[in-house]
């Protein structure tokens, strides 16, 4: 594993930390600024999810370009171009005269934080080799799950304060202080041996990588993770404030107690998953299968406390989930990290919106909704407590 001083260590935390936040920040900071778009924008507030739908889109499909870019010319330029788009982007969603620009605003947004995404766990592999990527990968989940639960509330201030086009000047500049930061502070950490291979569009480079069991098995535990995750974020809200009737200061305090848990777990965990991967994705997928099971018990129960405490007890199961099968899925990819990443990336981003919105159709309330796709985890469960499991997810050695 590469080895840095201690300061160089502090950027790379710095930096990865910088990396994460862009994508999950431009979904959640403005959906409660949706009411005020719709309304200026002369729209419903459906055509306005389109716009959440789009990003998600590009954040997927564009990491298919952006892993073989950065395993091509590097990490550092790949994140730099990313940052730069998604800051023109903002600005171009801050002036949009139309929903039409605002569409192609965002979808151009995606594709700039998608190269955030796939290089911040490129890095991730580049630095900490497979034995301490799990532990990383937890930590940078942490920060995904944490940005969810508190960017709508500082979307709900700025929309309030200076309207719903605050919330995209705000990306722009956040987009132009990480744009410096990387500048100063991100040196290159891709492999020198790292190697690439034909043509950026040639998507053939990725079948060896997704046949392969145990990259496979691991990045479907993170995109139906992910797909609970995301029924969750976008459901919650209006399950709280609309259906059990409470103010925005009851979502307010929900969604923070749920981030400042979701935070512990995600510092924690790696503790636990540094020496005991396979048992702490046993133990994490256990959590949620047993968080699904208490939301469908509680589901009679019309309170937030109800459907909140079963969330809760799910943070740690995500906390041990996402970052062992994460991190085991590119333990077998050191010289295509970019590549590896990207298409893990794909599948959480890309394929958790697409489950989600296939199985929109389904007759669920939205406490039942978030505890099915909790649920979808047991045949992955099932396989995991089998004979077969170290042939999916070895044991630390």
């Amino acid at each position: 594993m590469p080895t840095t001083d201690r300061r160089n260590q502090l950027s790379v935390i710095l930096i990865l930390a910088l990396l994460v936040i862009f994508c999950p920040l431009a979904i959640d900071i403005y959906l409660p600024a949706f009411p005020a778009i719709a309304q200026a924008l002369a729209i419903d507030e459906q055509q306005v999810q389109l716009t959440v739908a789009i990003f998600m889109l590009t954040v997927g499909l564009g990491q298919l370009i952006a892993g073989p870019l950065a395993d091509k010319f590097g990490r550092r330029p790949v994140a730099l171009f990313g940052i730069t788009l998604y800051g023109l982007a903002g600005m171009l969603a801050f002036l949009a005269p139309s929903f039409s620009i605002l569409m192609l605003a965002r979808a151009l947004q995606g594709f700039g934080a998608c190269a955030t995404f796939v290089v911040a766990f490129a890095i991730v592999r580049d630095t900490y080799g497979s034995a301490k990527s799990g532990q990383m990968i937890t930590y940078l989940n942490g920060i995904v799950c944490f940005i969810p639960a508190l960017a709508p509330i500082l979307g709900a201030w700025l929309t309030v304060q200076f309207g719903w086009r605050m919330n995209f000047l705000f990306l722009a500049g956040f987009a132009c202080v990480g744009l410096m930061i990387t500048a100063i502070y991100f040196k290159e950490t891709r492999p020198t041996d790292s190697h690439y291979e034909g043509h950026i569009l040639d998507l053939r480079r990725f079948i060896p990588i997704i046949r392969t069991p145990i990259f496979l098995f691991n990045s479907l535990i993170c995109m139906v993770a992910m797909s609970a995750i995301l029924a969750f974020v976008t459901l919650a809200p209006g399950w709280i404030m609309t259906e059990l009737g409470g103010s925005v200061s009851d979502f307010t305090f929900w969604f923070t107690l749920n981030a400042i848990v979701s935070i512990v777990a995600s510092f924690i965990a790696p503790l636990y998953i540094k020496r005991h991967s396979q048992k702490a994705l046993r133990i994490g997928m256990s959590l949620l299968i047993f968080s699904g099971v208490l939301i469908l018990i509680l589901g009679q129960f019309k309170s937030a406390f109800a459907f909140m405490l079963p969330v809760l007890i799910a943070a740690l199961g995500f906390a041990l989930s996402l970052g062992s099968a994460a991190g085991m899925a590119l333990s077998h990819f050191a010289k295509q990290a970019g590549t590896a990443s990207a298409l893990i990336g794909l599948m959480q981003m890309s394929g958790a919106g697409a489950l989600v919105m296939l199985t929109q159709v389904l007759p669920f309330n939205a406490p039942e909704f978030i505890a099915f796709h909790l649920l979808l985890l047991l045949p992955l469960w099932v396989i995991l407590l089998s004979n077969k499991a170290h042939a999916y997810h070895p044991k630390n050695t």
